[in-house]
């Protein structure tokens, strides 16, 4: 049996493929219910990864008919609020909100093959090629192929890597603002269809719209010591980051709903990798969590996914064989990703932003 720690998109792809294919797999996720918690904002799927793994997975007509009309629209400003560049965006990369993506991938699995409440507390190896995996609700299961999707801290990563993530130095609050066209009329038409980016002095103040009037905005900073996601940073602090910035980009963080929600950023080193371990692997963040100044970690994580599945579904007698055929090439691949990241992190972030970035964009047009 295949254990998937993780219910994410990498985890949740693997498991349609898996079970198309009729190969036998559960899923443990350390969420109580579907709807334990906000699933966080927008995704932009690329034709080339998260399009293809959905396609792989027979959901991809499913997956167009949730997309956010107009999601894919692009401003960048900087923090007088001046528009600094725009792009309509076309559909190239269409968007659709976490929350709704990981209904769309549930909704395609038997629903006893998701074991919910199961955090993870131990892993250990038994056997060559098994693994025993402890949970914090007293249950504990014996895998022979284990699969590690689960995110940046993997309780999985150790059995094969003893690299942690390291904090960039960079911390995001999140906000958000509900029935942003009634009540926050000047912050709905600064973010516009889409995102935002509003870049000044080597900080940001980021912002997208989402399905049922929501803006979701994010203030960007330097620190040299990550909040912790149990800090409860209050809106006046935050804002004394951005105390000559435009008081429109102000008030999305100012005027939002509810508490602020601290992130930190945190990396893998570029070209994380590790040797072959028998009977276990890595998708997704757990394999090579980046910043997402590319947008590549879901897409990354579902193209992860699919292609694990494949794998093993193409030498179902020789799973060390179909391990290693996954992992070659998603090795080089995130390695490319990954560099992509930092770049975007470094033309996103500098005193003389937004420039580097509205340059970046500029050449990217015909």
């Amino acid at each position: 049996m295949i254990a998937i720690i993780g219910g994410g998109p990498g985890g949740l792809v693997l498991a349609r493929i898996l079970h198309l294919k009729g190969i036998k797999f559960r899923i443990y996720e350390s969420d109580a219910t579907p709807d334990a918690r906000h699933q966080g904002g927008m995704l932009d799927l690329h034709v080339e990864s998260g399009q293809a793994a959905l396609r792989a997975a027979g959901l991809f007509e499913q997956f167009q008919a949730r997309v956010f009309s107009g999601g894919d629209a692009m401003r960048v400003c900087d923090k007088t609020g001046t528009l600094r560049f725009e792009d309509a965006g076309h559909g190239r990369r269409p968007e659709i909100e976490r929350g709704a993506l990981r209904e769309l991938l549930l909704a395609s699995l038997p629903p006893e093959s998701i074991q919910w409440n199961h955090r993870v507390t131990e892993v250990k190896r038994v056997g060559r090629g098994v693994h025993r995996v402890s949970f914090a609700n007293g249950h504990a299961v014996t895998a022979e192929m284990l699969v590690g999707a689960d995110g940046a801290w993997s309780k999985v990563r150790p059995l094969v890597s003893a690299v942690a993530p390291e904090y960039l130095g960079l911390s995001f609050v999140e906000a958000r603002l509900h029935d942003a066209g009634q009540r926050h009329p000047r912050q709905a038409a600064l973010v516009g269809p889409g995102s935002m980016f509003a870049l000044s002095d080597d900080k940001g103040i980021l912002a997208h719209r989402e399905p049922n009037d929501e803006l979701s905005a994010y203030a960007a900073f330097r620190t040299a010591t990550a909040w912790k996601a149990s800090d409860r940073p209050s809106r006046a602090a935050v804002l004394e980051h951005f105390a000559d910035w435009h008081e429109d980009l102000r008030d999305l963080i100012g005027r939002s709903d509810g508490e602020l929600i601290p992130r930190a950023i945190y990396a893998l080193p570029t070209g994380h990798r590790w040797a072959r371990g028998p009977g276990v692997t890595l998708v997704g963040d757990a394999a090579h969590l980046m910043s997402p100044f590319a947008g590549e970690g879901a897409n990354l994580a579902l193209l992860d996914g699919a292609e694990l599945a494949q794998a093993i579904a193409a030498q179902p007698d020789n799973p060390e064989a179909a391990l290693a055929q996954y992992e070659e090439p998603m090795f080089a691949r995130s390695a490319r990703a990954a560099e992509q990241s930092v770049q975007g992190l470094a033309i996103c972030f500098t005193p003389t932003a937004p420039r580097e970035l509205v340059g970046f964009f500029q050449s990217l047009r015909p």
